[in-house]
């Protein structure tokens, strides 16, 4: 338990950081331009059409070829999606710009959204 939440005291400035530039996409409608923003938030403003709010972009870079995944932010709860995420930081550290770089295999980010799916919709009857 507490080696689970040291991991997750180590994602908090990740979290901060992935959260500042889903808002900012939330709001990039009229008035952002009035809106003075740092380098990193301004590169951050070009988000692609199909990531819509409350979502966020993952490419699983192992593999024959990248698959880029458009996530749900409630998967940031998952203990697996977590662990990927502790990779991700080990791997690539945390100034990644643009599309989050996680190192697994496609079908890894595939099996704990359907996993994750399955639970949520069976809490909900």
């Amino acid at each position: 338990m507490e080696a689970s939440l040291a991991r997750a005291t180590m994602l908090k400035p990740f979290i901060r950081k992935l959260k500042r530039v889903l808002l900012l996409s939330a709001s990039r409608g009229g008035g952002v331009s009035e809106i003075r923003f740092d380098e990193e938030m301004e590169a951050a403003k070009v988000v692609p059409g199909d990531v819509k709010k409350g979502h966020f972009a993952v490419t699983a870079t192992k593999g024959e070829e990248p698959k880029r995944f458009i996530v749900e932010l409630y998967h940031l709860t998952d203990p697996a999606f977590l662990s990927l995420l502790e990779q991700a930081e080990e791997e690539y550290g945390l100034q990644q710009e643009g599309v989050l770089a996680v190192p697994c295999r496609p079908e890894e980010i595939q099996k704990i959204l359907e996993n994750r799916r399955m639970r949520r919709a069976s809490t909900e009857w």
